[in-house]
Formats: structure tokens, sequence, C-alpha cells
């Protein structure tokens, strides 16, 4: 019997220059996951985070079939009362978004509160350890790009412990001596309270990580945002390059998305489908939009809808800085007339 592992990187293959087929199974897949969709459960070989006491359940990630994304992984962290995981440290950053409950986490000796609603940074290089000591369940939703840091070689990540062949190597080093000037000195937790809300093309929203609009944040390579539409109301119709993922937070609705697809002439052209496709969603599920693509999120009718959007910033060092708004939401427009 084959052994069981973990993908970190999922490989393209292709007998032509053109990844054409790969995309299109891409788009094929579901792109709405709820509590059903469980891709992962932690119990496979190399996981080393939870104790006999805590639990983790993948919904996204490289390893996937039908396969979405690897530009965003997203899992759950479940702590029940008075427990904690094992202490682990890798090179990637993660963020975890606490969805229920309270507790604190130990980053590399240092404490960092948090509780629901909270935006909850581990750092680069970070070893770390996550805390409940309250009487009631925690909950956190945690969003990273670890495909992007095994891509380039950053994989040195493992347990607490001595290194292999100690002999070979001198005395400990700070390691912190390479990393960006001023990063022990950032933001590690953001509050429901930190930002600013504002009307936008998007809808009303709130930035919570963002390489301009946050500078003193603690985190890299995600950014994240909330947007609120009223019941039975969307947000603006965009396209942009960055695949996201949202996760909605209250209320239901759909989401309407057109395919792009690039006609090379004497230079790139998009030619964006005439119909788009729909995909329902209900509070609690994750909503996954393909790079390339023109989106636009609608609330059911009797309920708020309370989105929690990621992406990749990667993409906006790559050239894809951009959105361009074919509609904008309502509310926007309403609160540019007044």
């Amino acid at each position: 019997m084959a052994k069981k592992t973990r993908t970190f990187v999922r490989g393209m293959n292709s007998e032509t220059y053109t990844l054409n087929q790969f995309r299109r199974a891409q788009l094929a897949a579901p792109r709405v996951r709820d509590n059903t969709i469980v891709t992962d459960t932690g119990d496979s070989v190399a996981h080393s985070g939870d104790s006999a006491k805590t639990r983790t359940w993948w919904r996204i990630g490289p390893g996937d079939e039908p396969f979405l994304t690897q530009t965003i992984q997203v899992h759950f962290n479940e702590f029940p009362g008075e427990s904690a995981n094992n202490g682990h440290g890798h090179q990637n950053e993660a963020a975890f978004y606490i969805l229920e409950g309270r507790g604190y986490e130990i980053h590399d000796g240092l404490r960092y509160d948090w509780e629901k609603g909270d935006l909850c940074f581990v750092h680069t290089d970070s070893h770390h350890q996550h805390f409940n000591p309250y009487p009631e369940v925690a909950r956190a939703l945690v969003f990273k790009s670890k495909s992007l840091w095994m891509f380039m070689g950053l994989i040195q990540q493992g347990r607490k412990g001595p290194i292999d062949r100690p002999d070979e190597f001198g005395e400990r080093e700070e390691w912190s001596r390479i990393w960006t000037p001023g990063a022990v000195d950032m933001n590690k937790v953001v509050k429901p309270t930190d930002g600013q809300w504002e009307y936008t093309p998007l809808g009303y929203m709130r930035w919570m990580n963002h390489k301009d609009k946050t500078p003193n944040n603690r985190q890299f390579s995600m950014d994240f945002y909330e947007v609120t539409t009223p019941a039975g109301g969307r947000t603006g119709k965009y396209w942009k390059m960055a695949d996201q993922v949202f996760y909605a937070l209250q209320g239901d609705g759909y989401s309407l998305m057109w395919e792009v697809e690039a006609e090379i002439a004497e230079k790139y052209y998009a030619r964006i489908a005439k119909e788009p496709t729909r995909h329902e969603f209900r509070e609690g599920d994750t909503i996954y939009v393909p790079q390339n693509t023109v989106v636009q999120h609608f609330a059911a009718d009797g309920t708020p809808l309370h989105l929690l959007g990621a992406e990749n910033r990667i993409f906006q060092y790559l050239g894809y800085d951009n959105i361009y708004f074919f509609e904008d939401a309502p509310e926007y427009t309403e609160h540019q007339d007044s």
C-alpha cells in the first residue's frame, strides 16, 4: 500500500505549450464549499499542530481533488475549553480569524491575546503555540499562502528540538538579522475596532490587512477585508487578476462569475463570457473566485450579507495592482450623490 503523503506544492504538466486543459479543469470544480467538505482532517502524515484535544480540518489546499487553488490555503482550528495545541515552527506566515471564543498565542516567547472577530498573525520564521485557557470552545479560520514559501525553497519547519548534525554547525545566531527592518515592532492582532469602514465601489468595507492601507501590520503575503451588503443588495461588479476566497460570516446569497478568456493577437485582449455561472452559498460557506474572473456577490432577501475576503498579495507585486469595476455597489453611488 502506498504511503499517504501531504501535497505542499501542486505541479502542472502539459504535453503542449498551452495550459488550457488545466484551467478548464480548475474552472469546472465546484467553487462553494460547506461544512460537509473536509479535504483533510489533519490525522494523516506530515501534520504536527494538533494535541490530543485540539482539532484541525482543511477546506482548501493544493492537494485537493477537485483542485481549486494553491495561492490561498484555508483550514479550521478548534480548541476545546482549557486546551492547547502542540507548538511548532514554519517559515510561512498564517492568519487566524477568530470565529468563536477567546485565547492567546505564544510566538517566539511573546504572548498575544485574541477573541472573536480578531485577526491574529503568525509571522515568518515563528515558533508558535495556541492556547484556550477558558471554559468555552474557541474556533479559528486560518488562511495562508504556504505553497508560495514552499515553491521558493523556504521549507525549514518542524517541532521544537535539536538540529541534525550539531557538530557540523557553529553557535546560534539571531535569525531576525535577515528580516525586514522594524518587523518585530509591527502589529500582530487586528481588532474589530481597528481600521476605517468606508463606502467603496465594492461596497461598505474595512481593510484588515493591506500593503498600503495597513503598513504597520506584520503580515506580508495575504490581504484581508470585510464587506457588508444590505439584504437583497449586491456588491460592485469587478474584474481582477488575483483569485480570492470569501467566507460568509453572516447571511446567505449567491455569486455571479464571468469567465475571462485571453485572445492573443498583436497583444493580449480579454474576452468576457456573455453569461455568468451562478454559485449559491450559505452562512459558514467558503466561496472561491478563480484567477482572472469578473465577479459580483448578492445578498439573499431578508438577511444582510457579511463577507470576509482573502487574497494572495503576490499578484500586486507581479503587476496586477488594479481592480476594474463594471458596476459600483449601490451604496457607494448613493453615498457619492449625497
